[in-house]
């Protein structure tokens, strides 16, 4: 069960944590995988991993939050693979501060980034997948999305879009064979969340407000965007899955 033996998959922010820890497990499960992110060094090491597992790997440079950009790397993704069977929306940004002091270019850079980006990557990758009726769309989103925490309202704001799109393309495309769903993680160790989980002051208030008492590790979202992306999710659409260390659950 859960294989994705024969299944193209494009993960973008696949350079590092949570996207790198997803692409991996794919290839892992018997996918070939298409990573994307600003930083092609980074992403150049991935694929070499992806490449390990016997899988074969393709690392495009992208910036998300450019349309022509996003539909260059989709084209360069098909021209080697010719198809894109899952999507993994996973390239964004984190930025605390709060909104009174927030300037516009950074409001606008964190929107640009997390929400346009992913509605740029679905756009483009829809396009594919409605003409062979087949697909799966994971969005990651953020606990920060269906809470208020002090600092993140633009973060949050971006990542509440990224659930209702989700929930919107979901509908829109049923009759297409494509399910859209949402991961929305908590706090997890990656170079993203580092500097503050690491604070003297911040980390250990964070922490407190987990039920596990710990950060979650990249590793242990592969299995549920596995789950995601395989036919053993094909009654799964529309959906929005949190993993926060019980942290949604006060």
């Amino acid at each position: 069960m859960f294989r994705l033996d024969n299944k193209i998959a494009l993960v973008t922010g696949g350079g590092r944590g949570l996207g790198r820890a997803i692409a991996l497990a794919f290839a892992e499960q018997g996918a070939d995988v298409a990573v994307t992110s600003r930083t092609l060094e980074q992403l150049n090491q991935v694929a070499d991993a992806i490449r390990a597992h016997g899988r074969r790997a393709l690392a495009v440079e992208c910036d998300v939050s450019d349309s022509a950009s996003v539909a260059q790397m989709v084209q360069t993704t098909l021209n080697e693979f010719g198809r894109i069977d899952v999507l993994v929306n996973c390239a964004g940004v984190g930025w605390a501060e709060r909104l009174a002091e927030m300037s516009d270019g950074t409001f606008d850079w964190i929107i640009k980034t997390n929400l346009y980006g992913t509605f740029y990557c679905c756009r483009e990758v829809l396009r594919g997948m409605i003409e062979r009726k087949s697909g799966s769309i994971i969005n990651i989103a953020s606990v920060a999305g269906v809470k208020g925490v002090p600092g993140l309202s633009a973060y949050g704001a971006s990542k509440a879009g990224v659930i209702t799109l989700t929930k919107a393309l979901a509908m829109e495309n049923t009759r297409y064979n494509i399910r859209v769903n949402a991961i929305a993680p908590g706090y997890f160790r990656t170079d993203m969340n580092a500097a503050v989980l690491d604070d003297p002051e911040a980390g250990p208030k964070i922490i407190k407000r987990i039920p596990m008492r710990r950060a979650g590790d990249p590793k242990e979202i592969g299995g549920l965007a596995v789950y995601l992306a395989s036919d053993e999710a094909s009654f799964v659409t529309g959906e929005v899955y949190f993993i926060s260390g019980g942290e949604m659950a006060q």
